[in-house]
């Protein structure tokens, strides 16, 4: 881990968004050059954790998206060894990425991956206070009402202060 701590995240993007470019007009993955952008606006941002939690993924899916494609399709000599170039860096930015993630508190994604919680934060409740204690919220079509005490209103108070003149103003 400590290989990849001392690892810098901005070169590391750079050089496989301008490797991806470099490839690009050949027969390459098509994928790799917007996946690179995307990191690099990321690494840019330091507030984004979700755009962080995005490119991690990505970068882990394109990984083996990269293995089959390049098993599936031919390429000349010089752009296969530049393909594998960027897959194998992949695998060290994809280390970085994710220890950037633990750093901030986060884990990665909903899927618990680095965490307990599979489930994630509560980020809505139930509008009108429905509850799961107290008043329960909800009333079934067999369920008796419940009996309020119902008390006439009570009547406004008297005020000592003489009516104003229409359209006067009022103290």
């Amino acid at each position: 881990m400590d290989f990849v701590q001392s690892l810098d995240l901005s070169k590391l993007v750079l050089a496989e968004t301008i490797l991806s470019f470099v490839v690009s007009p050949f027969v390459a993955p098509p994928y790799n050059l917007p996946i690179f952008l995307f990191g690099k606006y990321v690494q840019d941002n330091t507030e984004a954790i979700q755009s962080l939690q995005i490119f991690t993924g990505l970068l882990a899916v394109s990984t083996v998206f990269d293995l089959v494609w390049m098993s599936t399709n031919a390429q000349n000599g010089f752009i296969k060894f530049l393909c594998i170039i960027i897959l194998l860096l992949k695998i060290p930015t994809f280390l970085a990425f994710g220890l950037s993630l633990r750093q901030r508190g986060t884990t990665f994604g909903g899927l618990g991956v680095g965490g307990q919680d599979i489930s994630g934060p509560t980020v809505w409740a139930m509008p009108g206070g429905f509850t799961s204690g107290g008043r329960e919220g909800y009333q079934t079509v067999d369920e008796e009402r419940p009996a309020r005490n119902s008390r006439p209103p009570a009547p406004p108070p008297l005020s000592t202060i003489p009516p104003s003149a229409p359209g006067g103003y009022q103290v």
